[in-house]
């Protein structure tokens, strides 16, 4: 995850809470996609299109990117966690896709990677410290391409092991005030837009039954021949 500026816990810089962050969690936690991200994506852009580019949005350990890359994507994955980088750059070369995966250190409230992508996802875009970050997914919205997909997987519920589980005041929005949010306009076409629940595992291998939002739509046009350049 990413971004930056002040938040109610006193932390002041991304970089240093996400460093933080992951330096204490274990190296394999985080390493294997999302199910609700790789449910949807399975669904709805099963094969890479012509341009095969993917935009990975606050990819931690890279579990998504990697199982994006195995399907042929390239993929571009982005965090403001230099640690959590150089373990997906690990993750790549022991999985053989180093070729496919492009580890890219943004801290999203102040830089966004170039050029358009025929995946964009953004799992789980959380974080205690204050971002604009409807503008970061607005943003991530105008990343892609014509034909491509943006697809935001989202907490609409605390699980035990949450870094925010002791916020019990915290209020989640639904499904289409997200949606909403990104102020899409003509030319999208809403392939998902609910709050599934399902059983999630936390990183000590405990379970709890959590809500997530799902939100998928598609850019109108076709998409480009060949693939683009990389950012």
């Amino acid at each position: 995850m990413s971004n930056d500026t002040t938040g109610a816990s006193g932390v002041t810089d991304s970089a240093a809470f996400w460093e933080n962050h992951y330096a204490g969690v274990d190296a394999q936690w985080g390493t294997r996609p999302n199910a609700v991200l790789a449910e949807a994506v399975t669904a709805l852009a099963p094969a890479p299109d012509a341009g095969g580019r993917a935009l990975d949005l606050g990819c931690g350990h890279g579990g998504d990117a990697l199982w994006l890359a195995s399907l042929g994507w390239d993929v571009t994955a982005v965090d403001v966690s230099a640690t959590a980088l150089g373990r997906v750059a690990a993750g790549a070369a022991e999985a053989g896709l180093t070729d496919l995966v492009h580890p890219s250190r943004h801290d999203l409230a102040r830089s966004f990677p170039d050029g358009t992508f025929g995946l964009v996802t953004a799992s789980y875009f959380h974080t205690p410290v204050e971002i604009p970050r409807e503008q970061v997914l607005r943003r991530a919205a105008e990343a892609v391409a014509p034909g491509g997909l943006l697809v935001l997987v989202e907490h609409a519920s605390l699980a035990p092991w949450s870094w925010r589980d002791g916020h019990k005041d915290v209020r989640f929005p639904a499904p289409d005030d997200v949606l909403a949010s990104l102020r899409l306009g003509d030319g999208w076409r809403t392939e998902l837009c609910h709050a599934p629940r399902r059983t999630a595992t936390g990183p000590g291998g405990e379970t709890a039954t959590v809500t997530d939002n799902v939100i998928a739509v598609r850019r109108a046009g076709r998409p480009a021949a060949g693939r683009g350049d990389r950012a």
